[in-house]
C-alpha cells in the first residue's frame, strides 16, 4: 500500500513539496503584508492602532469562516483545483488591495481576501495527510509551515522595503505580482491528488460531518490551540511595529520590516521541531516550544533593542515549531473527515489572529508594550491544560 502515496526521496515528492511550499508562501505573504504598515495607515488615512489593525483583523477573521465552507468544495471539486484557484484570486486581490482610495476601500478589499485566501490552509495539511507517505508527514508538514513562515516574512519585509523606497502602494501591488507568478509555478508542480475523488456533498452530509467531529472532546479541545497559540504571536506582532516606531528606537519602515526575517527560526523550527514531534511525541515537545514562545516574550520587556529582536526570534521559533505540530497533531487524530478537522483547527486559528490581535490593541493602548506581553502569556498558558486534556486516554 505505501507505493500509492507519494515517497520520500522521489521527483513527485520534490516537486509536491515545493509546490505546498509555494502555496504556504503565497497564502501568509498577502495575509500578513500589511501588518509592518499599521504605522502607514494610521497617520495617512487618520485612524488609531486598533483600527490600522483591522486591515489584518478582517482578513483572518473572514478566512476562519470560509474555512468551514473551502473544505467541502474540495470535496466535491478536487483539493488541488479548488487551492489552485484560491492563490490566483489571492494575488489579483492582493494587486488590487495597492489601488485603494480610501481607507474603508482597503479594509473591503482586505476583507474579500479574507474570502478567497481560505481556500489553501483549509485544505493544504489534508492533501499533505491523504496524499504522501505516513513517515513523512511531520517532515512535508513541516515544509508546508516553513513555506508559510518565509511567505510571512518575505511579504512584511518587502512592504516595508518597498514603502521606504517608494510608497506603500507599489509595495503591496509588487508583492501581488509575486503571489500570481508562484500561483503558476503551484498548478505546474503539484501532482493530481489519488485519495481524495470528488463527489457531490450534500448540505446534510456536510453538517453531520461535522457533528461527527463535535463529539469528540479531546478533538474539540485540542483544536482550540490554534486560537491561542495565533492569538499570542499577531498580538505581539501586531504593536511590535509601534512599540520600534516610538522614543527612543524611532526606527524607518525598511527595519521594522527587515525585523520579520526572524520568520527564518520558523522556518527552521517547523521543520526541526516537527521531526522531534515524530520521535518524541507530539505533547511533549510541543510543551517545550510553547515555553520558548513565553521566554522569548519575557525577554522583549527588556529595554535593549537587541535583547528584543533575540526575544522575537525565540518566541517565533517556539511559535512555528508548536504550531506546526498541532496541525499535524489535530490532522492525525481527526480518523474521519480529515478536511473538516483541519478546517476547524485553522477557524480557531484565525479567529485568534482577528480576535486577539485586535484585543491587543486595547493592551497597548492602555498599558503599553508590558500589557502586551501581559496579554500573550495568558494565551499561552492556557495551552498547557488543553494539551494535558487532549492527550488523556
Amino acid at each position: 500500500m505505501s507505493d500509492i502515496y507519494i515517497q520520500p526521496g522521489t521527483k513527485t515528492y520534490h516537486f509536491a513539496s515545493l509546490a505546498l511550499f509555494f502555496a504556504g508562501l503565497v497564502t501568509f505573504a498577502t495575509i500578513y503584508t500589511t501588518q509592518p504598515l499599521l504605522p502607514v495607515f494610521a497617520n495617512e488615512f487618520n485612524v488609531s492602532a486598533s483600527a490600522a489593525s483591522l486591515t489584518v483583523s478582517f482578513t483572518t477573521g473572514l478566512l476562519a469562516i470560509l474555512l468551514l465552507v473551502a473544505a467541502p468544495l474540495s470535496d466535491r471539486f478536487g483539493r488541488k483545483r479548488v487551492m489552485a484557484l484560491s492563490m490566483f484570486l489571492t494575488a489579483i486581490i492582493g494587486m488590487l488591495t495597492a489601488v485603494s482610495p480610501d481607507f474603508t476601500t482597503l479594509l473591503l478589499l482586505r476583507a474579500l481576501l479574507g474570502v478567497v485566501v481560505a481556500g489553501v490552509p483549509a485544505i493544504a495539511m489534508t492533501y499533505v495527510v491523504e496524499e504522501f507517505d505516513p513517515a513523512a508527514l511531520g517532515k512535508v508538514m513541516g515544509l508546508y509551515i516553513a513555506g508559510s513562515s518565509l511567505g510571512g516574512m518575505s511579504g512584511r519585509l518587502l512592504a516595508g522595503l518597498f514603502t521606504d523606497l517608494f510608497d506603500w502602494r507599489i509595495a503591496l501591488g509588487s508583492i501581488g505580482l509575486i503571489a500570481l507568478i508562484l500561483s503558476i509555478l503551484f498548478v505546474l508542480f503539484l501532482p493530481n491528488p489519488k485519495h481524495s475523488a470528488g463527489h457531490k456533498m450534500r448540505p446534510r452530509e456536510i453538517v453531520h460531518n461535522y457533528t461527527d467531529l463535535f463529539s469528540d472532546k479531546r478533538l474539540l479541545v485540542l483544536i482550540t490551540l490554534g486560537f491561542l497559540l495565533m492569538g499570542g504571536f499577531i498580538a505581539l506582532y501586531n504593536y511590535f511595529a509601534f512599540l520600534l516606531m516610538e522614543p527612543p528606537y524611532e526606527q524607518s519602515y525598511s527595519v521594522i520590516g527587515s525585523i520579520y526575517i526572524v520568520y527564518l527560526a520558523g522556518t527552521f523550527s517547523s521543520i526541526y521541531m516537527g521531526r522531534k514531534a515524530d520521535t518524541f511525541g507530539k505533547p511533549a515537545v510541543i510543551k517545550i516550544s510553547i515555553g520558548i514562545m513565553a521566554s522569548g516574550g519575557l525577554l522583549t520587556l527588556m529595554p535593549s533593542l537587541t535583547a528584543k529582536i533575540i526575544g522575537i526570534v525565540i518566541f517565533t521559533f517556539g511559535f512555528f515549531g508548536a504550531h506546526s505540530i498541532a496541525s499535524a497533531w489535530v490532522s492525525q487524530k481527526a480518523e474521519h473527515h480529515r478536511a473538516q478537522a483541519s478546517s476547524l483547527y485553522l477557524l480557531a486559528y484565525y479567529l485568534g489572529s482577528s480576535i486577539a490581535g485586535t484585543i491587543g490593541g486595547f493592551f497597548w493602548t492602555s498599558f503599553h508594550w508590558i500589557g502586551v506581553i501581559s496579554f500573550v502569556l495568558v494565551l499561552l498558558a492556557l495551552a498547557y491544560p488543553v494539551i494535558w486534556f487532549a492527550q488523556k486516554r
